[in-house]
């Protein structure tokens, strides 16, 4: 009997077994999935806040200087100083409401809900205790000895001349970036980069030169500041412009601020009245309309006009404020201030050419300049005869007080109007930007009606003996809230000296001033306007270099008033 072979395998584990194998090579893998991800999560939590506040401070440490704004004979308007900013990492403090009480009690004026929050902000690295702190609140939070509490040194603007043309020089933030003024204008202009090409390590910019002159500056302030107390003024400003060269000389706006103060939150009221500002500036404008007529060749020094009834344009009349009811000479229409004769000057033009009159001087654009708070012009949105009737004694239309006294300087200025800036110019290169608006021969007729109405009209409070000052005065109704209202007056006053060769312009701006018993219950420009600029010129031609030259009257004038100073004293 043959018996079949048999295949003996050998004998297999138990299933149990091979299962657990493979549970632990998966739990292995999923130890090593986690521990990669604990990994993640220990780097993004610890690590990556480390390299946040590393990060934070550097943005603030040695930062590049912003470069000194200085006036035009050097004095320091704006400069940075090292101060040190306080802060903390609120994952190394151990007790929070210790630490909280603490540096509330070094630094009383810090809010102390507001310090619990920062400090209690979940995976939070870093945290601002206070910026800009005084070296004494430095060393008393620093003495605390507080883990996670510490400071860095940076930078802080300061303006050593405080309120003192605050408008013009403008403001930073707590980062040291241009908000307002020259400020914004330097980080525009890349200035605060320029590196110091003789020390490449320091990286120092050059000082920014300005046009303005701090003693003109602060005689301005002081006059506009008086007048707006005498009058009873909601405020005012004034302007002084080298007529050559275009430079802002100086440039004051009352009620102003003081750009050293923290928080920086600024009223309307404080807004910078000779840029931001748009106004109708009343008669002042009929320089403009003069100057048209007269480069047109519609009018000569012996055209007269009709000026015995009010102009009547559709159911408008417009009168004049001195009714003469007589025909008018040109000068007389200047230095009366005639409404009706300066309308129909510009009806004699026609409106195309007057249109492109105020186009060619610019009154239709924006004005710009370095310090960027510059308002747009608001013009009629139909040119009509009636607008061109009104608008030629500056009725129907608003300007910056800036744009209207450069363009009254470049009528002055043998035609040539010049841009006007805040940056120190030389003639030369004023004479590069300088653009003909109308003939020298046109000038030379402004300047002689400019100086007749001090001699003889409105300006003659303006007058200052020896400096042959000239200028026009203006006094508009204020619109609110869209209407004329009436009683409340913008007053005005563009003046030049001296008149014979021009070399400065002023300007002066006084919202709504009231009438005294010595005005004679008057509240227009020419007594009080005029009177103020009269007192700037007398203090700030001899520091301009202009020096008076007197004539016989003159000398007789000067003779008078030491008479009559004698007689008070006695």
């Amino acid at each position: 009997m043959m018996l079949k072979a048999k295949t003996i395998s050998a004998p297999a584990g138990p299933p149990r077994l091979a299962g657990q194998n493979r549970i632990r090579l998966l739990g292995l893998c999923f130890a090593f999935a986690f521990l990669a991800i604990a990994g993640q999560l220990l780097r993004i939590d610890v690590t990556r806040p480390v390299e946040d506040v590393n990060a934070e401070l550097a943005k603030h440490q040695d930062r590049i200087p912003r470069p000194d704004i200085v006036d035009r004979n050097g004095n320091v308007l704006a400069t940075d100083i090292a101060v040190a900013s306080l802060y903390a990492d609120p994952r190394k403090i151990p007790d929070v409401d210790e630490a909280v009480e603490l540096l509330t009690a070094a630094l009383p004026d810090i809010d102390a809900a507001e310090l619990r929050r920062k400090l209690l902000k979940p995976k939070s690295a870093f945290a601002w205790i206070k910026r800009q702190v005084s070296p004494e609140e430095r060393d008393a939070v620093y003495n605390l000895g507080i883990p996670g509490v510490s400071y860095i040194n940076e930078r802080k603007r300061v303006y050593p001349q405080g309120r003192l043309a605050a408008h013009t020089v403008g403001y930073v933030d707590m980062d040291t970036k241009g908000i307002a003024g020259i400020e914004k204008y330097l980080d525009n202009a890349g200035a605060i980069y320029t590196a110091s090409l003789a020390d490449p390590q320091k990286q120092v910019a050059a000082p920014a030169e300005l046009s303005i002159d701090l003693r003109v500056q602060h005689a301005m302030t002081d006059e506009v500041a008086k007048a707006i107390e005498k009058f009873k003024a909601l405020g005012g400003g004034g302007i002084v412009l080298n007529i050559e060269t275009g430079e802002i000389v100086s440039l004051v706006s009352l009620p102003d601020y003081n750009p050293n103060a923290e928080p920086k939150v600024f009223t309307k009221d404080q807004q910078n009245r000779m840029l931001s500002g748009v106004y109708e500036l009343g008669s002042v404008i009929k320089a403009v309309t003069f100057a048209m007529a007269f480069d047109y060749g519609t009018i000569t020094m012996d055209s007269k006009f009709d000026a015995r009834f009010p102009l009547a344009i559709g159911s408008a009349r417009i009168n004049d404020f001195h009714n003469l009811h007589r025909f008018l000479s040109v000068p007389e229409i200047f230095t009366n201030s005639s409404n009706i004769g300066t309308a129909r000057m510009a009806l004699q033009v026609g409106l195309e050419r007057h249109q492109e009159f105020l186009r060619r001087v610019g009154l239709f654009d924006r004005l710009e300049t370095e310090v960027p708070e510059t308002a747009r012009p608001i013009l009629p949105r139909r040119w009509s005869k009636l607008v061109s009737a009104t608008a030629a004694f500056g009725h129907g239309f608003a300007v910056q007080p800036l744009q209207g006294l450069s363009v009254v300087a470049g009528l002055l200025n043998d035609g040539k109007l010049i841009p006007p800036t805040f940056i120190k110019r030389s003639k030369e290169e004023a004479e590069v930007v300088a653009q003909q608006i109308v003939k020298p021969s046109t000038s030379e007729k402004m300047r002689y009606l400019f100086r007749l109405n001090a001699t003889e009209g409105s300006a003659g409070k303006a007058d200052v003996i020896g400096y042959r000052v000239g200028g026009k005065t203006g006094t508009a109704e204020k619109v609110v809230n869209g209407r004329y209202a009436k009683g409340r007056n913008l007053a005005s006053f563009i003046g030049a000296f001296p008149m014979d060769k021009p070399k400065y312009a002023i300007f002066v701006m006084l919202d709504e001033p009231k009438a005294l018993p010595e005005t004679y219950g008057f509240a227009t420009a020419g007594w009080n306007a005029v009177p103020t600029a009269g007192k700037i010129i007398e203090r700030v031609a001899p520091i301009l270099g202009v020096s008076p030259q007197f004539t016989d009257a003159d000398l007789e004038k000067l003779a008078k008033l030491e008479k009559q100073e004698a007689l008070k004293k006695n």
